[in-house]
């Protein structure tokens, strides 16, 4: 065993932790970017874990690396699967409005505009328009009261006038 493996061996104190940070930190960031789009976080995951090791591991840079490249190979698993999802959902994502040639300018326009505004207005606009829900049904549903709604619903209707240009 080499002077620094046999160092590397000891106790997980602060400065034989400071001293394998140290010593190892650069060369494990440039082996994580290889791996992944992560790499700083990935390596200080495997130091942390490192640190509530015990008893620390016989080669503790060798189970760094260990540790570096499973999170990296994780970490790139979740991105791909991620990302395969965000696809799929924005493939599934219809129009919030069904239009034909003639409208479809408006349409973009209207899901703009609905995109635009503050989330409880839209939510109350599209409960009362689409859903069909009545002033009281949105408050239930909503836990707010009967005249909060109408208020949120005839501003959102002024935003959405003057958004589309409306009078």
């Amino acid at each position: 065993m080499t002077e620094t493996q046999h160092q590397d061996a000891q106790d997980a104190s602060p400065h034989n932790l400071r001293a394998l940070v140290d010593r190892l930190g650069p060369a494990l960031v440039l082996y994580a970017r290889q791996l992944c789009d992560c790499p700083e976080d990935i390596v200080q995951d495997a130091l942390m874990k490192l640190a509530k090791q015990t008893p620390w591991p016989d080669n503790p840079p060798a189970w760094l690396y260990r540790v570096v490249r499973n999170g990296a190979i994780s970490a790139n698993r979740s991105r791909q699967r991620r990302r395969r999802h965000e696809q799929t959902v924005a493939q599934m994502r219809q129009s919030w409005f069904v239009s034909d040639n003639g409208t479809a300018h408006d349409a973009a326009l209207a899901t703009d505009a609905l995109a635009a505004m503050p989330a409880d207005q839209r939510e109350v606009v599209v409960a009362r328009l689409w859903g069909q829900l009545t002033y009281q049904q949105i408050a239930d549903l909503t836990g707010s009261s009967v005249s909060a709604v109408h208020r949120r619903y005839h501003h959102a209707i002024e935003h959405l006038r003057e958004r589309l240009g409306e009078s």
